[in-house]
C-alpha cells in the first residue's frame, strides 16, 4: 500500500521511502501545483493552497499585508499584480521597472514578457492595478530603492525578493489571520477565480490567461470542489 491520502484538511502525505514518494508523485503530480511542502517525521506534507474566494478575507489579507510588514506597500504591491496578471511568482519577481514604468514614470497599458516557464510571450495589462502601481513607485522613491528590478530587496536593492522571501510573507499573514490555505500562488489562483466568477463562468478565458491546456486542470486550479460546484447550480433556473 502507498502511504498517500487527502484528508479533509486538505493535505496530501506519503512516506519519504524514493519508491513510496515517486509512485505517489505519478498519481498527485496535477494536484501538488502550488503547495506547501513540510516534512514531519516520516512523511512530507503538502498545504493546499487555494484562492482567497471570500471578499472579506480578501480584503483583510490585503490589509495585512499592507499594513503589518516594513516593506507593506512592495509586499501588497506584487499581490496585487500577481492578482491582476495571473502571473506565476516566478514572473512577478522578475519583473524590472522598465517593463511597468515609462521614461516619464507614468504606467504603460502593456508589458511585454516571456514566461520563465514556459518561454512563450506574455502581453501583460496593467490598467487594473494602474493605481496601485503609482502608489508603488512614489513609495519606492520616497525610500531612494534605485534598483532595475520592479519588486527589489530592502537590503539589497540589486537583487528582487525571492518566491522563498513570498513565501514566508504569505505564512506569516496566514499565520496573523489564521487562515491555512495562503502561499506564493494564492495570488495568482485568486485573480483566475475572480476572473470566473466575474466573467460569467468563462472557462476558456481563464484557461488562456493561466496557459492551460484542459478545462479540468482550470477547474482543479480554481479549486472548484463539489460544494462549490453545487453553490454554483443552485443559483440556475433550469425551467
Amino acid at each position: 500500500m502507498i502511504a498517500y491520502w487527502l484528508s479533509k484538511s486538505k493535505q496530501i502525505c506519503y512516506y519519504t521511502n524514493p519508491w513510496y514518494k515517486r509512485k505517489c508523485e505519478i498519481h498527485i503530480s496535477a494536484c501538488t501545483k502550488g503547495l506547501r511542502l513540510h516534512q514531519r517525521g516520516d512523511f512530507y506534507m503538502h498545504q493546499i493552497v487555494l484562492p482567497i474566494k471570500d471578499s472579506n478575507v480578501l480584503n483583510d489579507v490585503q490589509d495585512t499585508l499592507l499594513n503589518n510588514f516594513k516593506a507593506g506597500r512592495r509586499n501588497y504591491t506584487v499581490f496585487q499584480v500577481g492578482k491582476a496578471t495571473l502571473l506565476r511568482v516566478s514572473d512577478v519577481m522578475r519583473l524590472k521597472q522598465t517593463d511597468i514604468f515609462n521614461p516619464d514614470g507614468s504606467i504603460k497599458q502593456n508589458a511585454f514578457i516571456h514566461d520563465r516557464k514556459t518561454g512563450k510571450p506574455n502581453t501583460l495589462y496593467l490598467k487594473p492595478v494602474q493605481t496601485e502601481l503609482l502608489l508603488y513607485r512614489q513609495w519606492l522613491l520616497n525610500h531612494q530603492l534605485d534598483s532595475e528590478w520592479l519588486f527589489p530587496s530592502i537590503q539589497h536593492p540589486e537583487r528582487h525578493i525571492t518566491e522563498k522571501q513570498f513565501y514566508k510573507i504569505m505564512s506569516k499573514v496566514g499565520d496573523l489571520l489564521s487562515i491555512n490555505y495562503l502561499g506564493t500562488h494564492t495570488m495568482r489562483k485568486t485573480g483566475a477565480y475572480r476572473v470566473y466568477t466575474q466573467s460569467n463562468y468563462n472557462i476558456g478565458l481563464v484557461m488562456h490567461l493561466l496557459n492551460h491546456s484542459s478545462e479540468a486542470m482550470t477547474l482543479a486550479y480554481l479549486g472548484l470542489d463539489q460544494a462549490s460546484t453545487e453553490s454554483m447550480l443552485d443559483q440556475i433556473d433550469f425551467g
